[in-house]
């Protein structure tokens, strides 16, 4: 018994002893040094984005470059060089109810000849002629699918008008006098342009997934699939058709070219390495424009991309941050940075030829807060609209403002153009200019 109150005692005094700073168990205590000339990486390294002008004196003519009307089933989404000239002295609008979440979707008009076609708040599509005369006005939802206020987006092939929506339906009318050809329900709604091809139309839907349907019947002929996001697109996705092949994005950045005959897949790109959770939800991608040989889009993270047609793999990439559609003509990429810096770009390489600051005029304090819509070209001015209702008239050659309308103090569509007309989109208005 002795022995083990013995070894207990033993037992405790060296324990009790290795906690004592000055045991010999422990070694004198030290300062640490720090070393001065450490080298830390930044894991999130905040990109250096272009605030300055370059090469602003620099002409930029495109006299003799061929101009177009290609706001028409345009397949490749790239504008162009528009034929527009428009003196812009007169206004008039189209009223209709409020449409919510207006700026996400980004609604577009469709050109039928010389009419314009477009929809309301409660899914009502309508038909105008080019003199504003109301030709048809035509609604195919039920009392609870209007309370949702759907989303729609159009396509249209010859005399059929597609259409697919927020709330997952589809259909198609008769774009001469409005009447239902058919219509059917999809698992998920929809949230991309629409291209028609033949007697297909391809659209994709909130689950990242690129769909074929058949014109005449609404038949889905094939699918495919790409990597499901947690979040829902900020942004409406894009397709373009180029050569039997079509391109497309998904809400990840992730760009894929498929035949268009049976959507088997022919090369996938990503845009982004990694995306957290904050920066998916957050990412915005402008629309995919092609020249046959190069697919061309940007985003919000500061990445401007060429992409060989071919293969998919990247020709050049620049850091300019933009989310809106770019315009190809003459060898030359167009765009405008969500800053406001209008830039102008060599296709083949990727270097920058110029940057103008478009948003000078506005001040400083002002300036944070407004953000560029989307932009055409025209025959000698580009036209760029805003999200506080200007619309800044800026000259092609030295890219310098001539002038800034104001058309609302809101939020107003990229610009659309009919004969000598402009056409911009607000929430509860089309609006006219001549």
């Amino acid at each position: 018994m002795n022995k083990l109150l013995i070894l207990f005692l033993l037992f405790f005094f060296l324990i009790n002893c290795s906690l004592q700073t000055s045991s010999s168990f422990w070694t004198k205590s030290k300062k640490i040094k720090i070393e001065k000339n450490l080298e830390i990486e930044e894991i999130f390294k905040q990109e250096k984005i272009l605030e300055n002008e370059f090469n602003s004196n620099l002409k930029i003519n495109l006299s003799s470059t061929p101009i177009s009307n290609s706001f028409k089933n345009n397949l490749d989404n790239n504008n162009g060089r528009i034929n527009y000239t428009g003196k812009l002295k007169n206004t008039s609008r189209y009223k209709f109810s409020k449409i919510e979440n207006f700026n996400q979707f980004e609604p577009e008009i469709v050109f039928d000849k010389d009419n314009v076609i477009f929809f309301d708040n409660k899914g009502s599509i309508i038909k105008f002629d080019n003199s504003s005369k109301l030709i048809w006005k035509k609604n195919f939802y039920t009392k609870s699918e209007k309370k949702i206020n759907p989303i729609l987006f159009f396509g249209s092939n010859k005399d059929t008008l597609i259409v697919a929506d927020s709330v997952a339906k589809y259909y198609a009318i008769n774009i001469n006098n409005g009447e239902l050809l058919w219509s059917k329900y999809n698992s998920s709604p929809f949230n991309s342009q629409i291209k028609t091809h033949k007697n297909k139309f391809f659209v994709i839907d909130f689950e990242n997934i690129l769909r074929c349907f058949s014109i005449k019947d609404g038949n889905e002929i094939w699918n495919f699939k790409t990597e499901k996001s947690f979040t829902k697109s900020q942004k409406k996705l894009s397709l373009v058709i180029s050569d039997n092949k079509l391109y497309f994005n998904n809400s990840i950045g992730d760009i894929s070219a498929v035949d268009i005959n049976n959507g088997s897949l022919l090369w996938q790109t990503p845009s982004q390495k990694s995306l957290i959770y904050e920066e998916a939800f957050s990412l915005q991608t402008s629309d995919l424009v092609t020249d046959k040989k190069s697919i061309f889009f940007s985003n919000n993270k500061n990445d401007f991309f060429s992409l060989d047609i071919r293969n998919g793999i990247i020709n050049w990439k620049q850091k300019i941050n933009s989310n809106l559609r770019p315009t190809f003509v003459d060898q030359l990429v167009f765009t405008v940075s969500n800053e406001g810096f209008l830039i102008i770009i060599d296709s083949k390489n990727g270097n920058i030829l110029r940057i103008t600051d478009v948003f000078e005029q506005f001040k400083k304090k002002k300036r944070k807060k407004i953000k560029p819509v989307g932009f055409i070209l025209g025959v000698n001015d580009i036209y760029l609209t805003t999200n506080h209702g200007r619309l800044i008239i800026i000259d092609i050659i030295s890219g310098k403002i001539k002038s800034i309308l104001k058309i609302d103090n809101e939020l107003i569509s990229r610009p659309f153009v009919l004969n000598q007309d402009l056409y911009i989109i607000k929430n509860n208005s089309i609006i006219k200019l001549n």
